[in-house]
């Protein structure tokens, strides 16, 4: 029984992140940022990365949480845009 559970989560998790979109556009005042998904899920590996329970939509994710999550994790990694006009496109 625990090995059709686990298959069962497994194919569950492989099909989410094969249907997650290659590309997401966010909407923002001083311009849209266009998240390369697909980009990002090869270079990080773990979705838990960004997806605090897993794959699927970030509940609550708004400015200040993009800010924190993205531009922070840019920071660390010291790769990626930083500085707001290198996201935010007219």
């Amino acid at each position: 029984m625990k090995k059709i559970f686990v298959a069962v989560a497994l194919t569950l998790t492989c099909a989410v992140a094969a249907m997650a979109a290659d590309t997401i556009s966010l909407p923002a005042k001083n311009g849209n940022v266009t998240f390369e998904h697909k980009k990002h899920q090869e270079s990080l590996k773990d979705c838990k990365a960004c997806h605090e329970k897993g794959p699927g939509k970030i509940e609550g994710f708004g400015k200040d949480a993009a800010h924190k999550l993205c531009k922070g994790c840019h920071e660390t990694k010291k790769a990626g845009p930083t500085k707001c006009g290198e996201c935010h496109k007219k």
